[in-house]
């Protein structure tokens, strides 16, 4: 098969930190090729270093044939290589044309040639089975329909290679199977695809090939038709991966007690009439697909936003009016969707980060004064316990791979002994070896006592760890079913709204 991407030798160091080590990797004509590895291998300084974001140390780069110079992200896209980062780049103020055609006019144009820009957008909307709305605006967009945009970008600029990092991030699995089977009928048009995921079942289903990095270097490559999920797991981090196994044990009192929740949000109905029990020692499970209350839940539970109706109460405590500090003070924690606008503060040190949900307290302050020492030792124990690898408590948050942002998020929370955990989205975009390591974490909080609500939409993830399930739908909330009653079918029902026999909620 033709080959129209080409990089040798490729190697990329953060001071001390080696991040890519003499890496050498190929894509052919209509291929799709899929790059894992864990957390913090180095997948994404790669592609950014194909696409120019940053420049190799050594190492070339060649695209059909011709050598890239390095660190120059116009002439990637004008030789045809596409990037669509895992989190968006999309201006939710504009519409879906506004976007696409951003940055992709000569500042020199008198006039922008929005018409024959908005005719090339649905040719090629219509060509790779990608339909949109030009005129719609990017915030009033699903997470599925933002992530078609992003890919519309790449291909507008006459995008031949198509990198997608962590493309089904943020999508429910059925909106994920329909974007695989769209790429692989692009790739009949010619394209060709590297896309980066930790889903091993999405690997499975959509690649041609498998090439795995571990501690920056290529350690395997597989053709995806002679290699297993189980194999690629241990690939990836080097050794056999199990998740643990959550046992059943006594539930004790309730913890945690929403009453006909209302929530309304700009003028808007998030939570209808929401009802659910946490209690002690047990775990529920909240799924559904993405867009329907969930983040107004995961507000309501930190503070974040307050009930226009109904009664929210923490261990006999009315928190319905409490803000995120106060939640804190009655002994909720919160693990949020997005680790990196709401979990951290990038440009701060780990030891920051790590205590400064607690900063006002007589461990970590003294007479208005941060007592550094101690907020450093209390890191440094977080980094051993949780396996924070490659930091120390000095590193930037932001430098964390996204595992590893997780974790020191979840140490965060737990050892400060919460009553109640919120876990929204907690192994998102995590590798087998991180998910387990969350998994691990979380059953252990229970097996001590703390009430946890777990939001996910990975029904694999919310029936091994909830004690009990909950679906979600327009705001509204099911009745519970015991997670030993669930299976696929009946969860997928549920999160359609059809939570009785002849009842359909939606």
């Amino acid at each position: 098969m033709t080959k129209v991407l080409e990089l040798h030798g490729i190697t990329k160091r953060f001071g001390t930190l080696t991040a890519n080590d003499d890496v050498t990797l190929t894509l052919a004509e209509g291929e799709i090729l899929a790059l894992l590895g864990e957390n913090g291998a180095g997948k994404t300084t790669l592609m950014n270093i194909l696409f120019g974001h940053y420049a190799a140390d050594a190492g070339t780069v060649r695209v059909f044939g011709e050598e890239l110079p390095p660190g120059l992200p116009r002439a990637a896209i004008e030789v045809g290589v596409g990037m669509v980062h895992q989190h968006f780049t999309l201006a939710g103020n504009l519409t879906v044309l506004e976007n696409v055609m951003l940055g992709s006019e000569p500042l020199t144009r008198a006039r922008s040639a929005r018409g024959e820009a908005r005719e090339k957008l649905l040719q090629i909307a219509e060509r790779f089975g990608l339909p949109v709305n030009p005129e719609a605006k990017v915030r009033s967009l699903s997470v599925g329909e933002r992530q078609r945009v992003e890919i519309l970008k790449a291909l507008y600029r006459d995008a031949r290679i198509l990198i997608l990092d962590e493309p089904t991030a943020v999508l429910a699995r059925p909106e994920a199977m329909r974007l695989f089977e769209t790429l692989r009928d692009m790739t009949k048009e010619g394209l060709s695809l590297i896309f980066i995921s930790h889903k091993l079942h999405e690997v499975m289903a959509a690649s041609d090939r498998v090439a795995v990095l571990r501690g920056g270097k290529m350690v395997a490559e597989r053709k995806t038709s002679e290699t297993n999920p189980g194999e690629l797991a241990e690939l990836m981090v080097g050794r056999k991966v199990e998740r643990p196994v959550r046992h059943d044990h006594k539930i004790g009192a309730p913890v945690l007690i929403a009453n006909n929740v209302r929530v309304e949000e700009d003028g808007e109905l998030r939570l209808d009439d929401v009802s659910f029990t946490v209690h002690t020692g047990e775990i529920l499970g909240i799924v559904g697909v993405s867009g329907n209350g969930q983040a107004s839940l995961g507000g309501l539970l930190s503070g974040l936003v307050h009930p226009s109706a109904g009664q929210l109460t923490l261990l006999d405590e009315d928190i319905g009016h409490l803000g995120p500090r106060g939640m804190i003070r009655a002994g909720a924690g919160r693990v949020p969707e997005d680790r990196h606008a709401e979990g951290v503060v990038g440009e701060l040190s780990l030891w920051e980060n790590a205590v400064l949900e607690r900063l006002r307290t007589p461990e970590f302050s003294r007479r208005g004064f941060v007592r550094q020492g101690a907020a450093r030792d209390y890191t440094s124990g977080l980094i051993e316990r949780f396996d924070i690898r490659g930091a120390s408590p000095d590193t930037r948050t932001r430098l964390l791979s996204g595992g590893n942002m997780q974790k020191l998020i979840l140490g965060r929370v737990l050892t400060n002994g919460p009553r109640f955990v919120l876990a929204n989205q907690p192994t998102r975009g995590l590798d087998e070896g991180a998910i387990a390591a969350v998994h691990a974490e979380l059953l252990a909080a229970r097996a001590e006592g703390a009430a946890i609500l777990l939001i996910s939409e990975e029904l694999e993830e919310a029936v091994a760890l909830s004690d009990r399930i909950q679906a979600i739908v327009k705001g509204r909330l099911s009745e519970p079913i015991s997670a030993n009653e669930a299976d696929p079918q009946r969860l997928g029902l549920m999160m359609a709204g059809v939570w009785k026999e002849n009842d359909n909620a939606a």
